[in-house]
């Protein structure tokens, strides 16, 4: 009974695809990462770049608009001339999407008519499933329109086909949206038609004089589609199945088809052969590869072979279509490239020697390339130009021309782009590519991080220096860059109905020989970042700093993780909390609160380098008494020093709140009573009482927010008052009306929407008393409702189902009067983001500490161009932890009042932060959704911002034990996965690693490609020697005292050829403490040689084994337990042959159980069980659970086999086998398994929790594999059941079928029945539905009240 969980989604990027898809301008980006569907918009960011430093900052775009439409500039050196700007593309993520499913391929459909306006994506996913899916911009998410399934048993009933599963899927789609191919199984082809304007599916029945004009194609497909409109039709016609020998019976061996551009009807071209073709029989047979062009009849359902091209390469792979301005296709093999025209005349051009030795094709010989372009991208560099970009595996740049005589090519030649022009700028090879604008080009990869690129030429530039003159410009830089873009402004939309080429003919004529020798400048604009694909994981336990038995388990854990291929190999760390660099430590004892201020002259002044000039803390004096105090921030050294002679009385109480109006010159003090104003030298300017006169009493503030001229006070009696500041400064009472008096006010807070992203209503007052301030009120009854300052007699916006945390949360939401409401205590808007992007966030704080997101978008109003404000609910699996309940009740009450913190500038995020018990940093960048980021700290009392010389854009904060501390985010750290994560890139590509806990060092394993050659005679290192694993064991290193040591034991293979036996070598090493380089601590440790032994076969894995501190070592297809002798030697002590070459060995510390088992004295291996059945075997590791020995096994199908050890069972015949339980599918490919070390021993009498497994994959995602106790599986599972069947799932996918293996993997109940793996992924979703679904309908998952909530969750 176990649980899987992702803890970090999936990194590496498998697929993308550009398209119009939030509406029909939009220009959009979409992104697969195995089972992970981003949604991304393209923002132009640009630079000012001269030599002022103070202009040489980003600004945004001139229209401040997301979708980057406008023109590009990918020039790198215009940089240099000053005055000019440059236009940078960045990524912003819209929307995400997990998906129960594996997507293969991705396809933009162009359908009659959409609910965005835009275009159709059609999914593909494994196992012959196809999604056609719309944006659906009234829920701002996607929604599905139909669902396609192709696994049935009548369309594949031959037993001696292979499954699905183990068959190459691929989609293809024609150009012009009239229908899909789906290429599944062996030879099988599914046809999918799309209705489209003009075509006969759709107007076979159209008579001009009854049906009146024909219809404009662009204006329906722009339309959104009217519900309930009667003519509505499905934007898909039936599909059909076609066998590939259907077609025609040589299509036995179908390698590769593709839709081609520019042919009245559906017209694919397919790579084929009769039989299978093999490098090793090419003196029997060579070019028996053939190219078909087959033109489809949707309606007859038959197709017509229109031209064949035999006698091809063998080694040809793929079909890349070229549009207009070549056309025909081009056939890519990993020795050539070969174009064919319409009429089947073919150019070829062989890029290496083994070009001529493979095929005796006539073709042009530039083999002196030496290029190899096995798993190489081709992408045609925009619609207008007809050079292709060429990018290798190993990353390298190359321009694939061609020579056009008329309308027929007469040539083919390849160029490589120079390393100095950024013909080097990926370090590995890609996954794919896409066009996402002119001159813009988005580069995915599986092995390294994805990048956006831009390029330029220089007939590019000289063109436009003509335009200038003729345009009579006098110099002006900026009027050059408008018109540039007002000239370049419908060039950017690829997909546009109006042919662009037909418009770019005078501007950009296709190039001539001359023009093909120029080089292409390739600049970056953006990347992604990505972990995988993983190799090996070491895990790292510094001593807790913390001794109190509140802290969290292992606080400061660190993974360190291998990851990449080839030069972008690296290390990558992972922490699940934030460890801050403390700076300093102030001396301010006894604070519960700090606020810094950053003052100026007057609004007209900068605010010079935008230091903070106060701290003002509220502590506690000796006797018990609560007081304000100031300090000054010294300008060059950043030390905090009170300050005692001002007019800063802090002597009148605690402090509440702190802020700036007027543009910074006024600072405002907000105590329980009154309100005092300051200037910038902390001047008395006013105190604005807030009791009464008479009585001097009143209600008493509890909170307050500030947004630039008004300050909101919400009083102990649910009472909010608003003040405003005039020219001067002068505070005073806005005006309200006698429904706003009445209402009972929990929480609120001020935004100011200064883009007016929001786009609520103005009231009906003059212009001049209306401004931008919005305040939003969280009431008694936890509705929302928002006001427009200064008018406070009519709620611009009013939502009273906001406790109920709907996914959707709009004006018209209505709950169920039996509905549990979430007891809300805290409300905040705040803008979450980075430098390229910001956007405001509707963030809520429950009794609890739970923290939920939503996400403001409009929505269109039917039948109008209107749009109304609604908000999404953003997923948020964070749980807070669990608060000391050792202190005493009212002292902790007090620290959980202290408000959340919006921070408009923290290393460079605009990010929130929550105080308390559990303290966390909200964050999110452009390309990530926000992630809540615990605080290694145990408990916070209060975090302000600060920037000072010595802690710039960092934070002050207040600790649990009342210490101040300076301190900033940990540098050059990414937080998109939801850990703290840093990358170290070694330009190497690391095999293993390991962790030595006494030197507090880490031992690597790298590999570099160097010149081959054949070994002349004996080495002690050979080249062709590669690590294959390292461990940090305790060995015995004496045999008389039984002395043992922390040794590193390095395992590696000599690959010597085909021809010659495997050999290994066992290396132990010693890390020692040597003198370090000056300036270098880090480098006084060093490895010393202890013992080396050759042995016969490659050293595949090693462990410890047993209590006597041996060595177990798997070497070819024996495993031998060693023991290390003083003369340096490793003497055998037992063996056993496996029969089997061995992948992985693991050892259950503690109890000397390995994957074989052991006895001593004689020691000796002896076979417990093996598995009943054959299991490609990836990983694998013990699982130790409630006194159960279960092993989980990671197959190379993506599948987790649960295995138990049970002699005394039955069907265990005495331990012989072992007991397959179950298996649990999980779409990502293994790399490690590693049981996490077990708890430390508790004092409480209840018994430690079994620690789980650390999975890590080739896509880059991190997992837990736990087990759990039967009333946790139970309680999981029903919960499980339940979310399954109410949350919607992205694409219309099955998760309890998507958990399922494949027809040809193995599994008795496939984790779905009784004992299984529960989903963890379906479980942390919990939270995504409304307060009703959580505490109404889930059984026993969910919990009966806000008593069983937490107990729930933590299951």
């Amino acid at each position: 009974m176990q649980c899987y969980t992702e803890l970090t989604p999936p990194t590496a990027v498998t697929h993308s695809l550009a398209l119009s898809f939030l509406s029909a301008s939009a220009n959009n980006l979409v992104v697969a990462k195995t089972s992970l569907l981003q949604v991304f918009s393209l923002k132009s960011v640009v630079t000012n770049t001269s030599n002022d430093p103070s202009r040489n900052a980003q600004i945004p775009f001139q229209n401040q608009r997301e979708e980057a439409n406008g023109p590009y500039s990918s020039l790198p050196h215009s940089a240099t001339v000053k005055g000019d700007r440059l236009h940078t593309t960045k990524l912003v993520l819209v929307a995400q999407f997990e998906l129960a499913g594996t997507i293969t391929s991705l396809a933009r459909v162009k359908i009659i008519r959409s609910k965005s306006g835009g275009e159709a994506l059609l999914v593909a996913l494994r196992d012959a499933k196809l999604s056609l899916v719309e944006w659906d911009p009234e829920r701002y998410s996607i929604s599905t329109i139909s669902i396609h399934y192709y696994e049935r048993e009548d369309i594949l009933s031959n037993l001696l086909e292979p499954d699905l599963g183990s068959c190459v899927n691929y989609l293809s789609v024609d150009p012009s949206s009239r229908c899909a191919a789906l290429k599944f199984g062996v030879r099988h082809l599914a046809i999918i038609p799309f209705h489209q304007i003009g075509d006969d599916l759709v107007m076979d029945d159209y008579d001009p004089e009854l049906d009146g004009e024909r219809p404009d194609k662009k204006q329906s497909i722009s339309e959104p589609a009217a519900e309930g409109d009667p003519d509505e039709k499905t934007p898909y016609a039936a599909s059909f199945v076609l066998s590939l020998l259907a077609l025609d019976p040589s299509l036995s061996h179908s390698i590769h088809l593709s839709f081609l551009y520019e042919y009245r009807d559906p017209t694919f071209g397919i790579l084929y052969s009769q039989g299978a073709t093999s490098s090793g029989l090419l003196h029997e047979r060579r070019d028996d590869v053939s190219y078909a062009v087959y033109t489809l009849d949707l309606e007859q359902r038959a197709s017509t072979t229109l031209s064949t091209v035999s006698n091809l390469p063998y080694d040809l792979f793929a079909v890349v279509p070229l549009s207009r301005l070549v056309g025909g296709a081009l056939l890519v093999g990993g020795n050539e490239m070969i174009h064919v025209d319409q009429s089947g005349k073919t150019n070829g051009v062989a890029v290496n020697d083994f070009a001529k030795q493979s095929t005796a094709m006539a073709m042009l010989d530039q083999s002196d390339l030496n290029m190899r372009l096995e798993n190489c991208v081709v992408k045609q560099l925009g619609l207008d130009n007809s050079d292709l970009l060429i990018i290798l595996n190993t990353g390298e740049f190359a321009i694939l021309s061609f020579k056009i005589d008329g309308r027929s090519v007469s040539g083919l030649s390849i160029r490589r782009a120079k390393g100095t022009d950024g013909g080097n700028a990926i370090l590995t090879g890609p996954s794919c590519a896409s066009v996402v604008g002119r001159s813009r080009m988005f580069v995915g990869s599986e092995d390294s991080g994805s990048l956006v690129l831009g390029w330029s030429r220089k007939s590019d530039r000289l063109k436009r220096k003509p335009s200038r003159i003729q345009m009579d410009i006098d110099g002006d830089e900026d009027e050059v860059d408008v018109d540039e873009e007002e000239i370049d402004e419908d060039e950017d939309d690829l997909y546009a109905e109006t042919k662009p080429e037909t418009k770019r003919q005078e501007q950009t004529p296709i190039p001539s020989d001359a023009d093909a020798d120029e080089d292409y400048t390739f600049r970056l604009h953006d990347s992604m970042s990505n972990s995988g694909p993983t190799t090996d994981v070491a895990i790292r336990h510094s001593p807790a700093t913390d001794k109190n038995p509140a802290s969290k388990a292992h606080p400061n854990t660190e993974l360190l993780i291998a990851s990449g291929r080839g030069r972008s190999g690296g290390l990558t760390t992972f922490q699940r909390a934030v460890t801050t660099t403390e700076l300093d430590r102030p001396k301010i004892q006894n604070v519960h609160g700090v606020w810094s201020i950053c003052t100026k002259r007057s609004q007209e002044d900068g605010g010079g380098d935008g230091y903070d000039k106060y701290v003002i803390a509220s502590v506690t004096n000796d006797t018990g008494d609560e007081k304000s105090v100031v300090h000054s921030i010294n300008p060059y050294n950043s030390d905090i020093v009170e300050i005692l002679e001002t007019d800063f009385d802090g002597d009148t109480g605690a402090t509440i709140e702190v802020g700036t109006l007027n543009g910074g010159t006024k600072m405002v003090q907000v105590l329980q009573s009154e309100l005092r104003s300051f200037d910038q030298d902390l001047g008395l300017a006013q105190i604005y009482p807030l009791t009464d006169e008479e009585s001097d009493t009143g209600p008493k503030v509890i909170s307050a927010s500030f947004a630039d001229p008004y300050v909101l006070l919400i009083r102990d009696d649910f009472s909010a008052v608003v003040l405003t500041a005039d020219e001067n400064g002068d505070l005073d009472e806005v005006s309200q009306s006698e429904s706003y008096k009445a209402g009972k006010w929990l929480s609120g807070s001020l935004y100011e929407d200064s883009n007016d992203i929001l786009r609520l209503e103005y009231p009906e007052e003059s212009e001049d008393e209306v401004g931008n301030v919005l305040m939003f009120l969280l009431n008694a009854k936890g509705g929302l409702q928002v006001y427009r300052l200064p008018n406070l007699s009519k709620p611009v916006y009013l939502a009273e189902g906001l406790s109920f945390l709907p996914p959707f949360l709009s004006t018209e939401f209505t709950a169920r009067r039996s509905s549990a409401k979430e007891a809300l205590t805290e409300i905040l808007v705040a803008e979450l983001g980075d430098s390229t992007h910001k956007s405001p966030y509707l963030i809520l704080r429950s009794t609890n500490d739970d923290l939920i997101m939503y996400q403001p978008y409009q929505s269109p109003l039917e039948g109008s161009k209107d749009t109304s404000l609604r908000f999404v609910k953003i997923p948020n699996p964070h749980l807070p932890s669990i608060p000391n309940e050792d202190p005493a009740d009212e002292e902790r009450q007090e620290e959980r009042l202290q408000p959340l913190r919006s921070m408009h500038d923290v290393s460079g995020y605009s990010a929130v932060f929550m105080p308390g018990q559990s303290p966390c940093f909200i964050i999110k960048s452009a390309s990530s959704p926000p992630k809540v980021i615990d605080m290694c700290d145990n408990s916070v009392k209060s975090l302000t911002q600060l920037h000072s010389p010595t802690c710039q854009k960092g934070f002050l904060y207040v600790d649990g034990e009342g210490i101040t501390r300076a301190a900033q985010l940990p540098s050059q750290s990414q937080y998109e996965t939801g850990w703290v994560t840093r990358r170290f890139p070694f330009g190497e590509e690391v095999h293993a690693l390991a962790y030595h806990a006494e030197m507090d060092a880490y031992v690597l394993g790298t590999s570099t490609i160097v010149d081959f050659k054949l070994p002349e005679d004996d080495h002690s290192l050979s080249p062709s020697e590669i690590v294959t694993c390292i461990h940090s064991l305790s060995l015995e290193v004496s045999e008389h005292t039984h002395e043992r040591q922390n040794l590193v034991c390095v395992g590696t293979a000599l690959l010597r050829g085909p021809d010659l036996p495997s050999l290994g070598n066992i290396y132990v090493f010693a890390v020692i403490p040597v003198v370090p380089e000056p300036d270098h601590p880090e480098t006084g440790r060093a490895l010393k040689l202890i013992a080396k032994e050759e042995v016969k076969g490659a050293v595949t894995s090693l462990s410890g084994i047993g209590t006597q501190g041996f060595l177990l070592v798997a070497q070819g297809q024996k495993c031998m337990v060693r023991g290390l002798k003083e003369d340096g030697s490793l003497l055998p002590v037992a063996f056993l042959d496996m029969q089997c070459y061995v992948s992985v060995v693991r050892e259950l510390s503690g109890t000397g159980l390995c994957l074989m088992g052991d006895a001593e004295e004689p020691y000796q291996l002896r076979l417990f069980g093996k598995s009943p059945h054959a299991i490609e075997v990836i990983t694998a590791s013990f699982l130790p659970s409630d006194k159960q020995l279960y092993i989980a096994v990671a197959d190379a199908d993506c599948n987790i086999h649960i295995l138990q050890f049970d002699p005394e069972h039955p069907k265990s015949l005495s331990g012989h086998h072992l007991l397959h339980h179950t298996t649990f599918h999980t779409s990502h490919y293994p790399s490690t398994m590693t049981l996490l070390p077990f708890p430390p021993p508790s004092p409480s009498p209840s018994p430690s929790p079994s620690p789980p497994i650390l999975l890590t994959t080739h896509s880059g995602s991190l997992a837990l594999l736990s087990p759990l106790s039967p009333s946790a599986h139970r309680t999981l599972s029903t919960l499980q059941s339940h979310l399954q069947t109410t949350l919607p799932h992205p694409l219309g996918l099955n998760p309890r079928s998507y958990r399922l293996p494949g027809s040809g993997s193995l599994g008795l109940d496939g984790g779905m029945g009784r004992g299984g793996v529960v989903d963890g992924n379906v479980c942390r979703r919990w939270m995504e539905g409304g307060s009703w679904r959580r505490w109404g309908g889930d059984g026993g998952g969910g919990g009966g009240g806000g008593g069983e909530e937490g107990g729930g969750r933590r299951a």
